[in-house]
């Protein structure tokens, strides 16, 4: 049996807010796999069990570049070790500049990206310079350029911790903009349904499926409920599919609202800094008594 860490509990309860007990139980039973615990937990402990799944889990910005036009943009994803750094105005000025260049140039990945002219040398030299200079690693992650259908709308938020571009087709500015702050507020995964990774949504259905079972569900009527909240699911993490945020009924969706509007989305990209990437965590006790240890080995 996979040892459980003090590491493995205390990430766990990061991810989902539950108990530490109840962290180590799963853990226990999933065998140290962290995924396999959060489902036993969700089984157990419902929603709240992922509530916290989405933390910003390294530091950075995200930087954006709109074109007049409101047809090109792109948005670009630098992370950094620290929030100290992420306020510095050398590393934002790479940020931004870095966004300008793949609007204007449409590098094909983050090495041709860093190959392209900035500064007094390229972007590569100019985000070595910074590290040797402020003496923390920083990476360009991640960007995207759009070259819109109908026009973009941008929204930064969380001082430039969440991003968004939205391609959309008709309707007012206002209504984009609107849009734009509700994908930063609500989080959608993917347009439709047609755009949620297939995991996700069996990983949904498995746990539907074993709450059936707990609450003691008909066995013939467990498949009907797994599929009403794997319905429920995708109308929460599409955006066509979730309530706008401000609507004023509280029940209007976003398709419903495009619809009234006579406009459609044609694209739409949500960067959260750090989002999937695990920090690195040091277990002091441990770093401390390596050190003690070292030391007495010196000194025999």
């Amino acid at each position: 049996m996979a040892e459980i860490t003090a590491g493995m509990v205390k990430e766990l309860r990061e991810k989902t807010d539950a108990p530490m007990m109840e962290c180590k139980k799963a853990l226990t039973e999933a065998g140290g796999d962290l995924a396999k615990a959060e489902e036993i937990l969700r089984v157990k402990l419902g929603n709240k069990a992922s509530k916290a799944a989405a933390r910003v889990t390294a530091e950075g910005v995200v930087g954006l570049f709109l074109a007049a036009d409101g047809k090109t943009a792109a948005m670009v994803e630098v992370n950094c070790e620290t929030d100290f750094v992420a306020k510095n105005d050398d590393f934002l000025a790479l940020v931004n500049g870095c966004a300008k260049l793949v609007a204007e140039n449409n590098p094909a990945d983050v090495d041709a990206l860093s190959a392209l002219p900035f500064g007094e040398g390229t972007v590569e030299s100019t985000r070595s310079a910074l590290v040797g200079k402020i003496g923390e690693n920083m990476t360009i992650r991640r960007f995207t350029r759009v070259q819109a259908e109908g026009k973009v709308a941008s929204y930064v938020h969380g001082g430039s911790k969440i991003g968004v571009l939205v391609d959309v087709v008709g309707g007012e500015e206002a209504l984009a903009k609107d849009l734009a702050m509700h994908i930063a507020a609500s989080k959608p995964k993917s347009l439709d349904s047609t755009g949620v990774p297939a995991d996700l949504i069996e990983a949904e259905r498995r746990v539907a499926v074993e709450k059936a079972r707990e609450a003691g569900k008909p066995e013939e009527m467990i498949a009907k409920i797994a599929e009403g909240s794997v319905q429920k699911y995708l109308k929460e993490v599409t955006l066509l599919g979730q309530v706008f945020v401000k609507a004023e009924d509280g029940k209007q969706t976003i398709e419903q609202l495009l619809k009234a509007k006579s406009a459609k989305i044609a694209s739409f990209t949500l960067y959260v800094v750090g989002e999937g990437i695990e920090k690195k965590t040091t277990d002091f006790a441990a770093e401390v008594a390596a050190q003690a240890a070292a030391a007495a080995a010196a000194k025999a």
